[in-house]
């Protein structure tokens, strides 16, 4: 199963850009979109920005994800 995450894009330098999500930054290949500016939302996947998301949305999904974390889904400890 493949999972990608909203993040949003925080800096864009030379071609990747540094996205964060709830405090964690990590940076991403912006190589397969145009157009992305900081600001922007876009779905994480392996390294990559593979879709530019429309914001409500994003907020939507990170929601959900949140709500399954605090609810211990998923997670071996």
């Amino acid at each position: 199963m493949c999972l990608a995450v909203p993040m949003q894009v925080a800096e864009i330098l030379a071609g990747t850009a540094v996205c964060e999500v709830d405090g964690v930054r990590r940076e991403a290949s912006l190589m397969m979109l145009d157009d992305v500016a900081v600001g922007d939302y876009v779905l994480i996947h392996a390294g990559f920005a593979i879709e530019k998301i429309d914001p409500v949305e994003a907020e939507k999904t990170l929601e959900i994800f949140r709500q399954v974390l605090d609810a211990g889904g998923g997670i071996d400890t």
